[in-house]
């Protein structure tokens, strides 16, 4: 099945990074896709540097660029995959927009006219793998934008196609394993123009002429594909008529050797890249040998690669010694079946070969010699050599004088114990990948690599690679890109690496830190720590030259507050996919995109807050903190600023409304109020008669008579005011009187002026007053200041009356009425007492 069976899976950017995997392993365009469908997801670009350097790069590299730009649009949002769905017939129902459709695997038995009638935009069709014995002529004349058209593996017999009129945009066209009775092209072909890739080839027997092909004889094709298994006849010269870079053809059986040693003989001078397909040597491998012996001067191809083999270890090597004495440069084998591996004598040429390459190398024998196949690889003369997926699981050290340059292992089954241990003859090594083995320990990865002297690029991914504490690391000087991904490496590894990396990727271990004060990594210009367990980024002080840093689907919460200021030289930076926190600190992050140059992968869709929970899913670039909650200085000047000029206003507002009086006079009332609360009635003296004593100077009268007596004794619960003209006893002393009303009285009020100051008897009522607060040790004193009293008028005698004024909290009386209502309030609380009814009938 071609391409177009899997097309629908893949896109462009994919294919080529999936392309160069598939260089590097040898495979050509279908595998590629196949490999594309199979892998599922994106690998790296980053990654394919190391990729490139395999050697059938340059040979396939136009084959590729070829199957991608004809199968594989850049946009395919309007695919449609219908195979494997037990189809009869094409829907009816389909989208007009579609662009790829796959309608291959199913049980379809004819094309109408109308069936894709209604899909003007489409461009690739695959309907490979049906019943399929008639297209209608017409079947595609709405469909100009048509470049890709599968028809591989169904039951046309007839090659005429007339239905080919109506597309001459196609560029890729496989009609192969039909039931074709002969391989005679119709006209139909001359008219495409564009036609770049050619499959043909038929499931019943056939004979091919110089004629059948003669309608595409003009033709430049980027590849043309033949399946000749079930030829009967081959006219000499036919193969010649093509004009094609690359040929792949699908060899007639052993049995027939003129017929196969006439089609190889065309084959290897047609074109410069051959695929043969089918070589099958159980019963008999000679009629091969003898071709390819054969062909050893006539040889004008450069690239041979040679697919589905079944064949003894020494047929193999007849078949390798063959074409080592051509021109062929590189040599790709695949899928390979070994029976029969015993010692043989080997020839070994003096040819230096660029690339040998065996994929899929399998050995059916239960019990062999396996130091036979080691030995032979340990002789080669070859530049850059690939086994993989072959089940490896060891390799002798090649002899000295040998040619590797380039060396790939990949999925395989080699161990790390004695593998390439103090091999000293690897010196003109480049690159070295050992991907997806079984490599345990890290530090004999180092030790393998001490004697490479030429080693620069080393692939030990995909293992389970693990560091010991106590592990001696001994690396090549010469090594700048190390791939130690998909591994168990811990934050350890750091302190094991080559001090000339350029390139490390860490990918997908445990690595949760990079420790500081890493000094011989100054060289790092990439480094991939993706899919680890970071718990914060690394800083660019370990690694000054820094250009690439990818730390995506970590654990980092936020990025370190000097991260940008350390990676002054990085332009490339891939963080996707972390849980981040956003606050503060991830202010300068979120703005990095604005404020520098460097490349942020991934942005915006993959930068995403996961805490706080209120800001969960919202992108970095929508999430936004004010300058003031994240700048302590602004934030210290706002507040200074902002309680200066509250402590201005509410200056003026004190100035203005007098304010501090009212605050003092309300902390008053409330301070009386709690001892007034605090005093038990019931423990006043039985001899308590009077609410309060006054003490007032005579000049004063008036107001106690006309202000204070009527608030305090007309409310509803008069108090019992005690005053000298009222409740002095005639006949008693003064002083007598005096003291008899203070211990009769709860409270003594005076009255404070300048009169006050001037009064004897004044100074008299105050000092028996205050020597009753000292003896009971109660707060019974009220200071009413009516008018204010300079300091220097109170005579030296009323120290005592400077002292209680110095510690004292007095009433002053408001001239302004709007305050008054306020100091009564005070005076209220300051004498407020209920007395006991025995005391209310001591007065009586």
């Amino acid at each position: 099945m071609a391409c177009f069976a899997l097309l629908w899976r893949c896109w462009y950017g994919e294919l080529v990074q999936v392309y160069y995997w598939a260089v590097l392993n040898g495979f050509h365009l279908r595998d590629t896709v196949r490999k594309c469908f199979v892998a599922g997801k994106k690998e790296n670009v980053r990654k394919l540097p190391i990729m490139a350097n395999s050697p059938s790069f340059v040979a396939w590299i136009f084959i590729f660029k070829t199957g991608c730009s004809l199968c594989f649009p850049a946009e395919n949002n309007n695919v449609i995959n219908n195979s494997s769905s037990s189809l009869t017939a094409v829907p009816s129902n389909l989208p007009s927009q579609t662009e790829i459709l796959d309608l291959s695997q199913n049980s379809i038995t004819e094309i109408h006219i109308q069936d894709f009638a209604s899909l003007h935009w489409l461009r690739s069709l695959n309907l490979s793998i049906n019943r399929i014995n008639n297209v209608a002529n017409a079947s595609f004349r709405s469909n100009q934008n048509l470049e890709c058209l599968d028809l591989s593996k169904n039951e046309l017999s007839s090659i005429e196609c007339q239905f080919l009129y109506n597309v001459t945009s196609l560029k890729y066209l496989d009609i192969s394993y039909n039931r074709f009775h002969s391989l005679t092209l119709g006209k139909a072909f001359r008219f495409l123009k564009n036609l770049e890739y050619l499959g043909l080839g038929s499931r019943e027997a056939i004979n091919l002429q110089k004629n059948d092909l003669k309608e595409i004889s003009r033709k430049q094709f980027q590849e043309v594909s033949i399946g000749l298994k079930h030829l009967s006849e081959y006219d000499p010269g036919t193969l010649l008529v093509l004009r094609t870079t690359k040929l792949h053809i699908v060899l007639p059986s052993a049995g027939t050797s003129d017929l196969l040693r006439k089609v190889l003989h065309d084959a290897f001078i047609s074109s410069d890249t051959l695929k043969l397909s089918n070589i099958n040597c159980s019963q008999t491998c000679n009629d091969y040998v003898n071709g390819f012996k054969a062909l050893e001067k006539f040889s004008r191809i450069s690239n041979l690669l040679l697919e589905n083999l079944t064949l003894s270890w020494q047929d193999l090597m007849s078949i390798t010694r063959s074409i080592w004495e051509m021109t062929i440069k590189h040599i790709n084998i695949f899928n390979t079946e070994l029976y029969e591996i015993k010692s043989s004598v080997v020839q070994y040429s003096d040819i230096v070969l660029e690339t040998l390459i065996f994929r899929g190398l399998r050995v059916t024998t239960f019990y062999f010699s396996q130091p036979v196949i080691y030995d032979f690889f340990a002789k080669l003369k070859v530049e850059n050599l690939t086994i993989s997926d072959s089940d490896l699981i060891f390799m002798t050290c090649p002899e000295q004088g040998n040619h590797y340059k380039f060396i790939d292992f990949t999925d395989n089954s080699i161990t790390s114990d004695f593998f390439f241990q103090d091999c000293t003859s690897l010196n003109l090594l480049e690159t070295f990948i050992l991907q997806q083995n079984k490599l345990l320990e890290f530090y004999k990865v180092t030790t393998m690599t001490r004697y490479m002297k030429s080693l620069k690029n080393l692939d030990v991914s995909q293992n389970q690679l693990t560091l010991d504490e106590k592990a001696n690391c001994l690396w090549t000087n010469s090594l700048k890109k190390l791939n130690l991904s998909s591994n168990r490496l811990t934050d350890l590894v750091f302190t094991c690496l080559p001090s000339n990396l350029e390139v490390l990727d860490m990918e997908k271990n445990d690595i949760s830190i990079v420790p500081k004060g890493i000094n011989n990594l100054e060289m790092m210009k990439e480094l991939y720590l993706g899919s680890n367990k970071l718990i914060r980024l690394p800083e660019c002080s370990n690694f000054r030259n820094l250009e690439i840093l990818f730390v995506e689907e970590n654990l980092y919460q936020e990025p370190s507050t000097n991260f940008l200021q350390t990676c002054q030289r990085l332009t490339r930076l891939n963080a996707a996919s972390n849980p981040y926190t956003c606050t503060c600190h991830l202010r300068d992050f979120s703005r990095m995109k604005e404020n520098t140059q460097i490349e942020l992968v991934g942005w915006p869709e993959s930068y995403q807050c996961t805490y706080p929970e209120n800001l969960r899913g919202t992108l970095l670039k929508d999430f936004h903190v004010s300058e003031v909650m994240c700048n302590t200085a602004v934030l210290l000047v706002i507040i200074l600023g902002s309680m200066i000029v509250l402590a201005v206003v509410m200056a003026l507002t004190c100035h203005f409304l007098d304010l501090p009086w009212y605050l003092r006079m309300i902390c008053q009332w409330t301070q009386m109020k709690r001892r007034t609360m605090k005093t038990d009635s019931h423990q006043l003296s039985e001899n308590l008669v009077y609410h309060a004593f006054v003490s007032y100077s005579q000049h004063d009268s008036g107001w106690v008579k006309e202000q204070m007596l009527p608030y305090l004794e007309k409310r509803e619960n008069p108090f019992r005011i005690c005053l000298h003209e009222r409740h002095f006893i005639p006949g008693k002393g003064i002083i007598e009187n005096i003291i008899n009303c203070i211990e009769k009285s709860y409270k003594s009020i005076f009255v404070l002026s300048p009169n006050f100051v001037q009064s004897e008897w004044c100074h008299y009522e105050l000092y028996f007053a205050q020597h009753q607060v000292l003896s009971e040790q109660s707060d019974n004193l009220i200071l009413i200041v009516l008018e204010p009293i300079p300091q220097y008028m109170i005579p030296s005698k009323y120290y005592k009356l400077k002292s209680l004024m110095a510690k004292k909290t007095y009433l002053e009386w408001p001239k302004d009425k709007s305050k008054q209502r306020l100091f009564w309030a005070n005076l209220q609380a300051a004498i407020g007492i209920k007395l006991t009814a025995s005391t209310e009938k001591t007065l009586v």
